[in-house]
């Protein structure tokens, strides 16, 4: 990041700036014709002062999607230490999904130009949409519902990608264009992937009858 140089909080207002220009002009004009002197001039800044944070404009470009990934990732795993107060069982992994889910629509909400950056144009953006499945299905077996999705003979991993792809394709079509609410979507999204209360209820009887 730096050269060698400390950095004091004028230092930090200076880095943070060049970020939310940048994240302003990737976002409008695309990574390839957003130049490094778009970006300083936008900030207002000299060329010099942005190598003193970046080494390069990809640098800075992974440091938006990191922070991006990061915010994905605090949402997807807080609470997760504390294992006692999880809530075992279909109906607890359904209540936790779709908190989840309000919590990254309304993530989304506040950073609409960092995530057209990270979920959508990057690279990394496949690494973030996997990584996302792949916490899904974490929860799933946290909640011990894993046998459930075996009696209904539901594959978790398709599950939890179909989950991730409906839940880009809402950012786009209901988010971003403000028709719906975060609230909303998440809960319409669990609605349309589990079933009804009476239908799971049977099932969690069978289950609790086998075992």
């Amino acid at each position: 990041m730096a050269r060698g140089r400390k950095i004091n909080s004028n230092g930090e207002r200076s880095k943070q700036l060049l970020l939310n220009k940048a994240v302003d002009l990737f976002s409008e004009k695309g990574y390839h014709d957003t130049k490094i002197s778009d970006i300083v001039k936008a900030a207002n800044l000299t060329q010099p002062t942005f190598y003193l944070y970046f080494k390069s404009k990809q640098s800075l470009y992974n440091d938006l999607n990191k922070s991006f990934q990061k915010g994905f990732t605090e949402i997807m795993t807080i609470n997760s230490e504390y294992s006692d107060e999880i809530v075992r069982g279909i109906e607890g992994f359904i209540k936790t999904l779709e908190q989840k889910l309000c919590l990254l629509f309304v993530y989304i909400i506040e950073n609409p130009k960092l995530t057209k950056i990270g979920l959508f144009e990057s690279e990394q953006s496949y690494q973030i949409k996997s990584q996302l499945s792949q916490q899904f299905i974490h929860l799933i077996y946290r909640h011990d519902c894993e046998r459930f999705f075996q009696l209904i003979e539901v594959d978790v991993k398709t599950l939890a990608d179909s989950l991730v792809g409906s839940f880009e394709r809402l950012i786009f079509t209901n988010l971003l264009e403000q028709k719906r609410k975060p609230s909303e979507l998440a809960e319409d999204l669990v609605k349309l992937y589990f079933i009804r209360n009476d239908k799971y209820d049977m099932i969690q009887r069978q289950f609790q009858l086998e075992n």
